[in-house]
């Protein structure tokens, strides 16, 4: 059984493995290099330090897939907008963990204060488009060949989900 909780520093080394992995053999991240433990331990820091949700799945013991959100962008307007990044370790695809991380995410950010949450998906990943559609985000939009890795031009696609209810739906 898998169980979610708040991120800690200690979990830097999981989160830096899994990540790795979808560096250098995924287009959800268009980085070449994985960032190293350290990277994280300090992301980890901020995103906490801020009160944004920084989320862990466990199995056994083990992290398995984490989640956060973070301000979209560095400009005060945006201080209610979130972008969140989802990543599942590559033996766990595909058993819903994603879907619950997502979902535990959503509700962690919507009582940290956002009120828009921004898919950013690399390489246009057609699992991870359907993982926000799935939990009610709607596309706001796709850059077309934007990235180059592993030899291919790659898409972003921007979905987005209100967390605020009198906000209209998403679609």
């Amino acid at each position: 059984m898998t169980t979610i909780r708040a991120a800690r520093t200690d979990d830097a080394e999981a989160i830096a493995a899994i990540y790795a992995h979808h560096v250098l053999h995924g287009t959800a991240s268009f980085e070449e290099e994985p960032p190293t433990m350290l990277f994280w331990r300090d992301k980890l820091t901020a995103v906490l330090s801020k009160g944004w949700p920084f989320l862990v799945t466990e199995l056994d013991g083990e992290v398995i897939g984490y989640a956060y959100a973070t301000q979209f962008r560095d400009r005060p307007a945006y201080a209610h907008t979130c972008e969140n990044s989802i990543y599942v370790h590559h033996q766990h695809l595909g058993k819903g963990i994603g879907r619950e991380l997502l979902e535990r995410l959503i509700g962690a950010a919507r009582d940290a204060g956002f009120r828009q949450m921004i898919g950013v998906i690399g390489g246009g990943e057609p699992a991870s488009v359907a993982l926000h559609r799935t939990c009610g985000f709607g596309e706001a939009g796709r850059m077309r060949s934007v990235g180059f890795k592993f030899g291919q031009w790659l898409d972003t696609v921007y979905m987005q989900l209100s967390l605020i209810e009198k906000d209209l739906p998403n679609g």
